[in-house]
């Protein structure tokens, strides 16, 4: 039976300060982000062990469960591919044009993502996705780690917006934490994404045109 695993981290846990401190990366990796992994394996076992016994009567739970940790992981993953050392500033060639036509400006999406994340009722995530099949660039709102997100999107950008994500260092004052993560956003790995999203949204794209 296929695992998941807990990736790690291209540069140190102090390598983002002072903007996100090492303490910080240190429990929101080892710890927080491990949890789902452990989580989404446990209940790929169970889901095993219950079609070995042919008894599906918790099939529901573990269904949620394990939809609710692989996604915690995938989440993570991305946002520690988001983020990088010395980074920053703004993106540039077809991820900024797309930036400006679909938002207005650069600073309008920063705004519109930063205030996305603070408006979350509880747990979640913002997003910045490429929406296959209207072929634009949306900011989308994550509750928890699955609800509320647009099918058929692919996220590009996450920013993490769960309490272990900041109080450690910000406290109550998520705000902060939010315009500092704009000091280290890894835009060659946005642009990347960006990039094979829309190869991808292609074939989506060719898929519903068969459909209609």
């Amino acid at each position: 039976m296929t695992r998941y695993v807990l990736p790690d981290l291209e540069y140190d846990y102090g390598a983002l300060e002072p903007h996100i401190s090492g303490r910080i990366m240190e429990l929101h990796h080892g710890k927080h982000h491990r949890a789902y992994v452990d989580g989404a394996n446990k209940a790929l076992e169970q889901l095993h062990e219950a079609r070995q016994k042919g008894s599906y009567d918790n099939v529901a739970p573990l269904a949620r469960a394990l939809a609710f940790n692989v996604s915690g992981h995938v989440l993570h993953s991305l946002f520690w591919r988001n983020l990088a050392p010395k980074a920053g500033g703004r993106p540039a060639g077809d991820l900024a044009q797309a930036i400006e036509r679909n938002f207005g400006s650069f600073e309008a999406f920063k705004q519109q993502l930063s205030r996305t994340a603070a408006t979350i009722m509880g747990s979640g995530w913002a997003a910045l996705m490429w929406d296959t099949l209207s072929a634009q660039l949306l900011v989308a709102q994550i509750h928890d780690h699955q609800s509320s997100t647009i099918e058929g999107a692919v996220p590009l950008l996450v920013l993490d917006a769960w309490e272990h994500a900041y109080y450690l260092q910000y406290h109550n004052e998520k705000a902060k934490f939010f315009d500092a993560v704009w000091n280290v956003w890894n835009w060659n790995d946005v642009a990347q994404r960006f990039n094979d999203a829309r190869r991808f949204g292609l074939h989506v794209k060719n898929v519903a045109d068969l459909a209609a």
